[in-house]
Parts: C-alpha cells; sequence; structure tokens
C-alpha cells in the first residue's frame, strides 16, 4: 500500500538544483532553497517518492477519508507536527572488526603516538589479529549490530571499509560478509581496504605484490567492492605505494577513496586531487592549495572530526576553510576501534558545538555531499527528498530542521524509513 506522510514540520528537501551534486559555501546554509515551512506531505509508492505537495490536496486525493489519523485508501504517517530530514550518509566507517583497544587510551595519555602503539603491537595490528580470528558470521552478527547502533542514529546509507584482515583470506572474508549486510536498513557500500597496513608477517614489497596480485584480482572479479582505499600517511603506504596501488585498481574499474594527511601534510590529497579519488579523508592538515586542487578535480574532502576529538586532538580550520572557499566538503564517523560512534548527529554536534559551524551546513555534509560520492553505485540519488528518489528519511523529536545535532549522546530521531518502510 502506498504511504502518506502528512502534519510535517520544517522539511529539509536538500533538493535545490542538481541533487546528484553537492553544494559548496553558502549554498550549504541557504535555508530559504533547502528547507520548506509546514504544511507539505509525502506520497510514497514503492519506496520511492511520488509527490511532495501541500498537505491539503494530498489528504483530499489520496485520503478523503481520513479519521483520527486512519485512511482504508492510504497507510497514513503523522509526524506529529515534527521536522522531516532525509536518511544519512555515513561515507566513512570501518564497519567490521573483532577485538577490544580500550586500553591504548592510557598510552596515549601516557604520551604514546598512533605510531608508537603500532609499534608495539597495537593499533591496527591487534584489531587485524583479532578479527582474523572471526569466522564470517561472526562478522556478519557483528555488523548486524552495527547497523543497529547506525540505524538508531538516523543513517540510512553507509560505506563500510575491509582492512582489518591484511591478506587474501581475511580481506576476501570481510568483504563477503559486508556485501551479505546490504539491504539492512541500509544501503552498505564495500570498500577494499587491503592497503590499512602492513602486516607483520610480510615485508612491504611482499604485501605490495599480495596486494596487486593476489587480492586486487580477487576483489575486482567477484565484485566485492566498489572502491580501493589506501591508509597513505607516513609511516604506511607512501605517495608512491599509494599511486601505484589505485592506478592498478583503477584498470580493473575500481574507483578509489583515500585516508590522507590525518597526522601530517604529506601531500596525500594532492595526490588524491591527480588520481581524481572519488574522495580524500581525514584532510586535517592538508595545505590550501591541495584543498583548491581536490575541489577543481571533484575529489570530496571529508573530515572526521570524531577522531581528533577521541585522540584528544584539536579538530582544526579545515571545515571553516573549506566553507569560506566554497570548496566541496563532507563529514563522516569514520567508525573504528578507537572511535567507536555511529552517530553522524554527535559528529554534526562536534561541528556546530565545537567549531560554530551552521547546523544546516553540517546536515548538507552528512546527506547530500557524501551522497554525491556514493550515487553511482546505487538505484537513485539519496541523501536529499525529491520526486523520483529514495524514500529514505528520518522524522525528529522536534517540528526544527536544526535539532538533528543538537543532542549530544542522545538520538534525535523518532522514527527513521528505509525505502518507505519504517525501520
Amino acid at each position: 500500500m502506498d504511504l502518506l506522510l502528512y502534519n510535517i514540520g520544517e522539511l529539509a528537501t536538500l533538493s535545490h538544483g542538481n541533487v546528484s551534486k553537492p553544494l559548496s559555501g553558502a549554498k550549504m546554509s541557504d535555508r530559504e532553497n533547502l528547507i520548506s515551512d509546514p504544511g507539505l506531505s509525502i506520497l510514497i509508492s514503492e519506496g520511492k517518492i511520488v509527490k511532495i505537495s501541500p498537505e491539503e490536496e494530498l489528504i483530499e486525493e489520496f485520503a478523503p477519508d481520513i479519521s483520527e489519523g486512519k485512511s482504508r485508501q492510504i497507510e497514513l504517517v503523522d509526524a506529529n507536527g515534527n521536522a522531516v530530514i532525509p536518511g544519512l550518509v555515513d561515507c566513512h566507517t570501518h564497519l567490521l572488526w573483532s577485538g577490544d583497544r580500550s586500553d591504548e587510551i592510557r598510552l596515549r595519555q601516557n604520551g604514546l603516538s598512533y605510531q608508537d602503539i603500532s609499534n608495539l603491537g597495537g593499533g591496527i595490528a591487534k584489531t587485524v589479529n583479532s578479527t582474523r580470528k572471526a569466522s564470517r558470521l561472526e562478522l556478519e552478527k557483528i555488523g548486524r549490530h552495527n547497523l543497529s547502533q547506525s540505524s538508531y542514529f538516523g543513517t540510512t546509507t553507509i560505506e563500510a571499509k575491509s582492512g582489518y584482515g591484511l591478506s587474501v583470506d581475511s580481506e576476501i572474508k570481510i568483504l563477503n560478509a559486508t556485501i551479505s549486510l546490504d539491504g539492512d536498513n541500509h544501503n552498505v557500500l564495500p570498500t577494499w581496504l587491503g592497503a590499512h597496513d602492513f602486516p607483520k608477517d610480510k615485508t612491504a614489497k611482499e604485501y605490495m605484490d599480495e596486494l596487486i596480485h593476489e587480492q586486487l584480482p580477487l576483489v575486482a572479479e567477484n565484485n566485492l567492492a566498489k572502491w580501493i582505499d589506501v591508509f597513505c600517511e607516513p609511516g604506511w603506504f607512501n605517495l608512491e605505494q599509494t599511486e601505484l596501488l589505485v592506478k592498478n585498481a583503477k584498470s580493473y574499474g575500481l574507483k578509489s577513496r583515500l585516508h590522507v594527511d590525518e597526522f601530517v601534510d604529506s601531500g596525500g590529497l594532492s595526490l588524491a586531487a591527480e588520481l581524481k579519488s572519488s574522495s580524500a579523508d581525514h584532510v586535517g592538515f592538508s595545505n590550501s592549495d591541495s584543498r583548491d586542487k581536490a575541489n577543481k578535480s571533484g575529489t570530496m574532502q571529508v573530515f572526521l572530526p570524531g577522531t581528533p576529538y577521541v585522540l584528544g586532538k584539536p579538530l582544526g580550520e579545515g571545515i571553516q576553510d573549506c566553507i569560506e572557499n566554497n570548496w566541496i566538503f563532507s563529514l563522516a564517523t569514520d567508525f573504528n576501534p578507537n572511535c567507536q560512534t555511529l552517530s553522524l548527529p554527535f559528529v554534526g554536534s562536534l561541528v556546530t558545538h565545537r567549531l560554530g559551524i551552521d547546523p544546516l551546513t553540517a546536515l548538507v555534509a552528512c546527506t547530500r555531499n557524501p551522497a554525491s560520492t556514493l550515487n553511482d553505485e546505487l538505484d537513485g540519488s539519496v541523501g536529499s527528498l525529491h520526486v523520483g528518489g529514495p524514500a529514505d528519511f528520518n522524522i525528529l523529536n522536534s517540528e526544527y530542521v536544526d535539532y538533528w545535532c543538537q543532542t549530544p549522546g542522545v538520538s534525535p530521531i523518532s522514527k527513521t524509513f528505509f525505502s518507505g518502510t519504517l525501520v
């Protein structure tokens, strides 16, 4: 049965202009074009938005017999005067892993760096050891649990990286488990991050050979991922290794998303722009020339403020620089063993409460903008609410759109719908 969402407060369609394209600068906070006043309703059929029109018109046409919130002709959903926003889009997560690294906070507090901890056998290597021991079924169970947390905070589309296997069998296992989760109240889009670190049992050259000649062909030929990712940082994969991996992956039809400039400006964002990567993520220490270069190449800068937050580091000025210079950017959770949050509203809270970013700008950075890097792999453009698009949306616990990121630690979501179905 078709569905009619009515009694909506503010409605953030975020659909001005070409919905497949990201917004930048002042256009991200253009309330007149991105948010509609109360009084509209949304008609949904077969998981798609069919009409967005004045409530009186849609009720008269599709639910003329409405009485006490019910109709025999159509399913009615009463938003109770609350605001509606698109389903959130999390474009950078490490969704599947096993193990526990909560003891590392004391090491960081005692002055050890991320690389120091790695050299001691902690960090990525510790998670790899645990994840390798987990079966595919165990990883799927972990994934379903994590997705339930993601849904609770309003996410309906999520990118999910491998990277805690670092061997042929384990990386393939993680990707297969990830694929099995697609459609579980989310679009789940896999990224191959075999180049997350160098495993302790191989030299750099041996592992590069494995990545290029063993893992990559299996990933590509079995359609296990849409993108390659590389942890391009000093002490991990250098610029030359990163370029070699991305170009080899491109020959198999894989696009790229890269970890860059998290700890220092090592030229990673500039390389991502040259490679025309879909996104370059972290980018905390990237310079202005690289940011401009990325914008011109169409490479999305993805900021992950939850990570510096849990590491006790400043959130940086990169986001504000992007707004002031009209450079496209997105936000994501970076869910991982060190940053265990799948709450995009919390990420929105960090940038609004700590950096003074407009809540609507933050919302665009968690919906339409990240969606622009993923939509090519989806049936319809997510990240906005528009006729013909997927009916992925959230009803908030407030009449105001800005509420979406103003409740850190508490979900602002009343109800979430994925493809027109209540989650």
